[in-house]
């Protein structure tokens, strides 16, 4: 009785948390945190299974798809870049979006470690 009791206990919060999880508008715009990556990742693979190049245009997101590509926009000067998500992190709460060096100085100043920004999905 009791085995049966937390299986459904396990299968009711399975089931909620694919439904909140669905909700989640993908092509909403977001706000958060970007950072670079370090030189010392060129040639590492990334969690996609892509080797890590610090002059495309990429990034590192905890939930976005493979292959998606993010508009992002500096909050401080307006500034966009077009990244594809290759890659999982940052692992910093406060973070949404590791930007490899190129497309983070397209944006920003590298000499500042974060950036403010606002991202959303594109085509």
């Amino acid at each position: 009785m009791m085995k049966r009791f937390i299986l459904v206990i396990i299968m009711m919060i399975s089931t909620l948390g694919i439904y909140s999880f669905a909700s989640i508008a993908l092509d909403a715009k977001k706000t958060s945190y970007a950072s670079y990556y370090h030189d010392k990742f060129n040639g590492r693979k990334t969690a996609s299974g892509e080797i890590f190049d610090n002059s495309k245009f990429t990034a590192a997101n905890r939930t976005l798809p493979f292959g998606t590509n993010v508009k992002v926009t500096n909050l401080r000067n307006g500034k966009e870049v077009i990244v594809r998500i290759n890659d999982r992190g940052p692992f910093h709460s406060s973070r949404s979006l590791d930007m490899s060096k190129a497309a983070f100085d397209e944006i920003g100043d590298i000499n500042h470690g974060t950036i403010p920004v606002e991202y959303e999905i594109v085509d």
